[in-house]
C-alpha cells in the first residue's frame, strides 16, 4: 500500500488514468457519467405540444356542420316528412284548429318504377290525406278519403253509400239536421250549390249514373269529418293522385285558438311569437300533443 503513495516518474501513465494524488472529488466526478456537462451529452429538449386550432378553422368547421344540417333538413322536408297546421274546422273533431301535424310524404309513393319495389301503401277509404287544393295548388288541404277510383258514391240524408252499401263512419261530426238538399243528398244534378265551382258542376253531371257519382281512375273523392261545415269534393271536385302529398302521422303540438288570424305586420308577428313563447304552457293542449292521427 505504501508504494501506491509514491509517484513514479520514470514510467509515465496514460493521461486518461487518474493520478493517485488527485483529490477525491475529481476522482468521483470522473467516475460518474451522469454528471457529464459537455454540450454533446445533454438530452434534447422535448418540444411543447401545440393545439392546432384557429378561428378560421373553427369557423369553417361550424359552417360545414351547419350546411350538413341544412341539407339533411331540406331532404327530410322534401322527401320524407313535413309540418302542417290545421287552419279551419272542417275536420273536427278529429283535427282541431291549432293542431300542428307531421305528414309522412313517403307512405303512398309516386308514379314511378320504384313504386313496384318499395312497400308503399295504397290510398284507401278512410285515410286522412294532405293534398294540393286542385283549384289553387298553392294551398294545402287535409280531408278524409271517402271514394276511391271505380267507386259509385251517393249520399242520402247525410249517409254515405259506396256501391250501394252504407259505410260506417264513426269519425263524422254533424252540426245541423238534414236541411240542405245539395249538401246532404249528393249528387244533385238539378240544383247547384251557391258556393261550388262552376267547372265541377259541369263535370259532375257527366259522371252521374242512376243517382250515383262514378269516381274516375286516378282520382279520389274526399270530405271533411265536420260534414256540415266542410268545403270538399262535393263543391269543387276530385283530388288527382298527383296532388296528394302524404298522410298525417302525429299531432306534434296543439294550441288554443289564440293564434287565429294573426297580424300580418312585422310588429304583429313579433308580438305573436313573443306571446307564444311566454305563454307556452297556458296555450298548449297537452291532451292532444303527440297524438297519432287516424
Amino acid at each position: 500500500m505504501d508504494s501506491l503513495n509514491q509517484p513514479t516518474v520514470s514510467q509515465p501513465e496514460p493521461a486518461a488514468l487518474p493520478s493517485p494524488v488527485d483529490p477525491p472529488v475529481e476522482v468521483a466526478a470522473s467516475s460518474e457519467p451522469t454528471v457529464d456537462r459537455s454540450p454533446t451529452s445533454q438530452p434534447a429538449p422535448v418540444p411543447a405540444r401545440k393545439v392546432a386550432s384557429s378561428f378560421g378553422s373553427d369557423l369553417i368547421g361550424s359552417l360545414q356542420s351547419l350546411m350538413g344540417t341544412v341539407v339533411i333538413a331540406i331532404f327530410v322536408i322534401t322527401f320524407i316528412t313535413q309540418a302542417f297546421q290545421i287552419p279551419s274546422e272542417s275536420m273536427e273533431n278529429t283535427l282541431l284548429v291549432g293542431d300542428y301535424l307531421l305528414v309522412n310524404k313517403l307512405c303512398y309513393g309516386g308514379s314511378g318504377f320504384g313504386d313496384h319495389l318499395m312497400p308503399y301503401q295504397r290510398i284507401a277509404r278512410g285515410d286522412i290525406i294532405v293534398f294540393h287544393y286542385p283549384v289553387d295548388p298553392q294551398q294545402h288541404f287535409v280531408k278524409r278519403v271517402i271514394g276511391i277510383p271505380g267507386d259509385r258514391l251517393r249520399m242520402v240524408n247525410k249517409k254515405v253509400l259506396i256501391n250501394g252499401k252504407p259505410i260506417d263512419e264513426p269519425y263524422v261530426h254533424f252540426l245541423e239536421p238534414a236541411n240542405n238538399l245539395y249538401r246532404d243528398d249528393f249528387p244533385r244534378t238539378d240544383i247547384p250549390a251557391a258556393n261550388m265551382e262552376g267547372s265541377w258542376w259541369l263535370q259532375m253531371r257527366k259522371l252521374v249514373e242512376d243517382g250515383e257519382l262514378i269516381i274516375p281512375q286516378g282520382h279520389y273523392f274526399v270530405m271533411g269529418d265536420n260534414r256540415d261545415d266542410s268545403q270538399d269534393s262535393r263543391y269543387w271536385g276530385f283530388v288527382p293522385q298527383g296532388n296528394i302529398i302524404g298522410r298525417p302521422l302525429v299531432i306534434y303540438w296543439s294550441v288554443q285558438d289564440w293564434d287565429r288570424n294573426p297580424s300580418s305586420s312585422l310588429g304583429g308577428r313579433i308580438y305573436h311569437l313573443a306571446y307564444a313563447v311566454t305563454h307556452l304552457f297556458q296555450i298548449t293542449r297537452w291532451n292532444r300533443t303527440l297524438r297519432l292521427v287516424h
